[in-house]
């Protein structure tokens, strides 16, 4: 198919992140785009192509606003429609694409061969971010000049690629949750299954943040556990004011431990020995001056330790 002019969004400052994106049938807002624009950032980065660039879905269409290590502004505004180009046949088949010569590529379309060319591109890498089943998104990696993209170049992007689909995934949640709360009547009025499926979200959270290596990453998913400890607070008990700091690992345990889980089923979850669990508990709750796990979890959930 012969070359056209690229789909463009009307505002080409839309690249730049956090410049104040509509809110998406999926829900992708300014912080989402932020994560994006990390992740793209990290492609590069652990990938070492020259060039990553990457938008979210916004219906039928991935809308570019994340580009970084470009030499010029083809790519700006860029807007990919399902099947069509690389980005859009990894869309919708929901698997990696790969162009070592974009431009003598007979497998794709070329509607944007005047970005992709434009920024000259040679090679290009498209990895889809999968939430579910769903595509929200795909994180690209380019290079000026043909180059192999073997395991050097494709684990780190697949990793890239689940770290942000773990965050959209998370998001999700806690927006679908915090939707479904009652906030009119504030949490004391929250039904008891609420509040419990509000504590599981907030100990898988523990668990992923837990091996995330990302500080910038990790600080974004505390503020997200923040959030949900706070909002399924039961406003009718009295706090309780504690002078105790919970390492991450002993707050780790005792979340999983509020869900009734044992000490083999925590080590399993969180990827530690069963005697190190025990070990984490029992400094919990010495700290906390309680006799039993449960009575650890009451007193953490009055300090505001825990959801």
């Amino acid at each position: 198919m012969g070359a056209s002019l690229p789909h463009r969004s009307p505002n080409p400052d839309r690249n730049r992140a956090g410049a104040g994106p509509a809110v998406d049938a999926f829900g992708s807002d300014a912080s989402d785009i932020l994560a994006l624009d990390h992740a793209v950032a990290e492609l590069v980065r652990r990938t070492r192509f020259p060039v990553g660039f990457g938008g979210l879905a916004q219906g039928d269409a991935i809308h570019v606003t994340s580009i970084h290590g470009a030499h010029t502004r083809a790519l700006e505004g860029l807007v990919v429609e399902a099947s069509r180009g690389l980005g859009g046949r990894a869309f919708v088949e929901k698997r990696p694409r790969l162009a070592v010569d974009y431009g003598s590529s007979r497998s794709i379309t070329h509607d944007y061969d005047r970005a992709v060319l434009g920024e000259g591109i040679s090679t290009l890498f498209a990895v889809p971010v999968m939430v579910g089943n769903r595509a929200r998104g795909i994180i690209y990696c380019g290079s000026w000049a043909e180059s192999p993209v073997g395991d050097v170049v494709a684990r780190p992007a697949f990793a890239v690629a689940e770290e942000l689909s773990s965050e959209l995934r998370i998001r999700e949640e806690v927006q679908r949750r915090l939707t479904l709360s009652p906030s009119p009547a504030g949490p004391a009025a929250m039904p008891a299954t609420t509040r419990e499926e509000l504590r599981e979200t907030y100990a898988e959270l523990r668990s992923i943040a837990a091996v995330v290596d990302d500080p910038a990453l990790r600080a974004r998913l505390a503020r997200l556990e923040q959030r949900l400890a706070a909002l399924s607070h039961d406003a009718s008990e009295p706090s309780l004011e504690l002078d105790v700091r919970l390492s991450p690992r002993e707050v780790d345990v005792l979340a999983c431990a509020a869900l009734g889980a044992t000490n083999a089923e925590i080590a399993t979850t969180l990827d530690l020995k069963e005697g190190t669990v025990k070990s984490y508990l029992q400094s919990a709750m010495a700290k906390l001056d309680a006799s039993t796990r449960h009575a650890a979890v009451v007193t953490a959930r009055r300090a505001g330790l825990l959801p």
